[in-house]
Parts: structure tokens; sequence; C-alpha cells
């Protein structure tokens, strides 16, 4: 809401813009005071501080992401690899039909929390030594930027499950 008030504010006139800038100050107000009860309760929380210690400790992974996984992804750490990614909606399916055989695409899960990993990936394909090494040998190989980075959203999450279910710290040796 914030970002649409503010290009409503590009095009509005001196005297709407006035009464748009006071929302754009209450909404701000507001989302910091949300963002501060959210890292409240993490906190107020053992289960949940450790779990987001542990997902803050991977590159790529902040308060936010954190917080949306914990939230929105409660099953993280309880399922297997295959399972985790198909519920966030990053597992390769295929779309064949009878001897018609498509290309493998994602979709379906939980499009919130899919939204969130891809901006944390992006990040990881440039700070995470495993995601960027795994995003530049796909990239080499000559898969698309973004079919690159939806592996990368499926292996970092992945790694984030195993790391949940064994209870351990960030530690750069999973490798491929």
């Amino acid at each position: 809401m914030i970002t649409a008030e503010k290009n409503r504010m590009g095009m509005a006139g001196p005297r709407v813009a006035k009464e748009i800038g006071q929302h754009i100050g209450w909404l701000e107000k507001r989302l910091k005071a949300l963002e501060a009860e959210v890292r409240n309760r993490v906190q107020c929380s053992p289960v949940w501080r450790r779990k987001d210690e542990l997902l803050q400790s991977v590159p790529g992974i902040g308060p936010t992401l954190a917080s949306v996984l914990l939230a929105d992804l409660p099953e993280l750490g309880q399922l297997n690899r295959h399972e985790i990614a198909a519920l966030v909606g990053v597992a390769p399916l295929n779309r064949d039909s009878g001897v018609f055989r498509g290309r493998r695409a994602v979709w379906g899960g939980r499009g919130n929390v899919r939204a969130m990993l891809f901006m944390g990936t992006l990040v990881a394909s440039r700070f995470n030594p495993v995601i960027r090494t795994f995003y530049q040998r796909l990239r080499a190989a000559g898969k698309p930027k973004k079919v690159a980075l939806v592996a990368c959203m499926r292996k970092l999450l992945i790694i984030l499950n195993a790391m949940l279910r064994t209870h351990t710290l960030w530690a750069p040796t999973y490798a491929l």
C-alpha cells in the first residue's frame, strides 16, 4: 500500500498530495509497529528464537524472510526435500499428456513464501558461496537466469529444511 500511495502522490495535486503524504506516514508507522511486534513474538518464544537464529545464520536469509518462513511455513524441518519443495511451489512438475512430453514448470504451493524466497535467493546468489556456485554453474550450462534462480530457490529451501531438521547452524559444507 505504501508503494501504491507513493505512486498516487506523484500524480496528485498539491492538496491531495499532502493528504496522501499523511497517509503514507501513518502506513509507515504502522508497518514499523507490526515489524516490532513480529520480532518481539519471535524473541519471546524459545523455539521460534532458535529457529530464527538457525535461519538467519544462512547468507541471504534476513529477518523478514526468516519471519515469513516461521509464520507461513511451520512444516519447514519436518518434511522431506520433495515434500517441502512441492509445498512451497518450487518443485519441477511435468506437463505431460499421453505421448506429449511438455516442459517442466513450477507452480502451486504457497505463493507468499515463494515470493519472499525469490528475493532471499537473489541475495544468496551473490553472497552465499554455495548458492552462488550453483547459480554460476547452471548459467554456464546455458540455463536461463530465471530457471537457474528457481533451481537455487529449491536448493536454498532444501538446505534450510535440513538445517532445521538437524538443528545445525549454517556451514558451507552443504555442497552439491
